[in-house]
């Protein structure tokens, strides 16, 4: 069982910004199963709040499903309606993770945004719904540390 989908499919315009954007999900054909889904998004792009100018993270997601997978193409579409979204990183970062719990109520989800430098210093933002479910294999998000030219 699966809700509608709308986009999967069909041609679709990318989303204005992230309130107009449509999350959808698909049923887990393994909700008795506790493993570790994780999307990867090196190319996020956002706008600096205050002077207009684009923002680029790497985004790490994962999450243990329960009854509901996200679907993919909703995913991206979701996080391509930030490219024209001022917002300050902390915000763009927090707020992803928390539209994805509250469309897949998940039993655990953690993001990594690992944003470039603005003004010279990086600002990485991390945020998870609690400790993960014990014996989960739990892979580093495997972005490293910003190092300039070094």
């Amino acid at each position: 069982m699966t809700d509608p989908l709308t986009q999967l499919g069909q041609p679709v315009k990318a989303p204005a910004n992230p309130q107009a954007a449509v999350l959808e999900r698909v049923a887990n054909p393994h909700p008795d199963t506790g493993y570790l889904v994780r999307f990867v998004q090196p190319e996020f792009t956002s706008l600096c709040p205050v002077t207009g100018q684009p923002d680029f993270a790497h985004l790490v997601i994962d999450y243990v499903p329960q009854a509901w997978l996200v679907e993919s193409k909703s995913l991206k579409l979701y996080l391509g309606s930030f490219r024209n979204h001022a917002s300050f990183h902390e915000d763009c970062t927090v707020s992803i993770g928390k539209r994805l719990v509250d469309t897949l109520a998940p039993l655990w989800l953690r993001i990594g945004g690992y944003w470039y430098p603005r003004g010279g210093m990086p600002i990485d933002v991390f945020w998870q719904t609690g400790e993960p479910p014990a014996g989960l294999w739990l892979p580093e998000q495997g972005v490293a540390g910003y190092r300039g030219r070094g």
